[in-house]
């Protein structure tokens, strides 16, 4: 249960802190609003990845877990489960509070309700970017994570929340980057109309991602399990 209940803490903090950047920033209508966003979700990950990861992995995304379930690295589909449930409601908390702060003072907020993604370039596009962005990044994460790396594996929070920062930088424009269900799902329920209609893509795009680089990952390591 401490690993369940430190995956809520973690996505909810990653929701909070990066969703109530693009929020606050107006994410998108300018080069600085996107860049800051990016670095709040990259910097999120890295503070919880130290603060959690010895607890549970800090995986505080559906799709990394999955990736990190179908690469063997995981006890049961149980867990797996688990794991994910716990991220998406803690993403759904986040995006509770964070709606709740914008409504008591909306004119402090300049973006979104809820900072929900949304398929700027149609649904086709959108599925795309988010399949091969966050394929890349749960890439990053089974790789930087890996025993083979041995010393490096310290230094694992800091590469993911920089690739990160990076994978934002590159799908902002496009889809509002998600590379994470559970951080789409909590705001969509709040914000509704289109980001409500696209949820689905939000959610298959990064699944199927992530059991993708799981697959490229094995196909990468087959001759050192051996």
């Amino acid at each position: 249960m401490k690993k369940y209940l430190a995956e809520l803490v973690g996505t909810f903090v990653l929701t909070f802190l990066g969703c109530g950047a693009a929020v606050s920033l107006n994410c998108g209508i300018d080069v600085a609003s996107v860049v800051g966003t990016a670095v709040a979700f990259g910097l999120a990950v890295v503070a919880m990845a130290y603060t959690i990861g010895g607890i549970s992995g800090c995986h505080i995304n559906p799709a990394i877990t999955l990736g990190v379930y179908l690469s063997g690295r995981m006890e049961s589909a149980k867990e797996c489960a688990m794991y994910m449930l716990f991220q998406v409601i803690g993403a759904i908390l986040a995006a509770a509070c964070l709606f709740v702060i914008v409504q008591t003072a909306p004119e402090l907020a300049v973006g979104t309700k809820t900072g929900a993604n949304a398929c700027n370039g149609g649904v086709l596009n959108g599925f795309v970017v988010e399949l091969v962005l966050t394929t890349l990044f749960v890439l990053v994460v089974l790789g930087a994570t890996s025993k083979t790396n041995g010393a490096t594996n310290n230094f694992a929070g800091l590469a993911i929340g920089l690739s990160l920062i990076l994978i934002h930088l590159v799908g902002i424009n496009f889809t509002g980057t998600s590379v994470n269900p559970a951080r789409s799902i909590g705001p969509a329920l709040f914000e509704g109309g289109q980001a409500l209609k696209d949820l689905w893509v939000f959610i298959v795009a990064p699944l199927a991602g992530g059991a993708l680089a799981a697959c490229i990952w094995k196909c990468l390591t087959a001759k050192e399990e051996k």
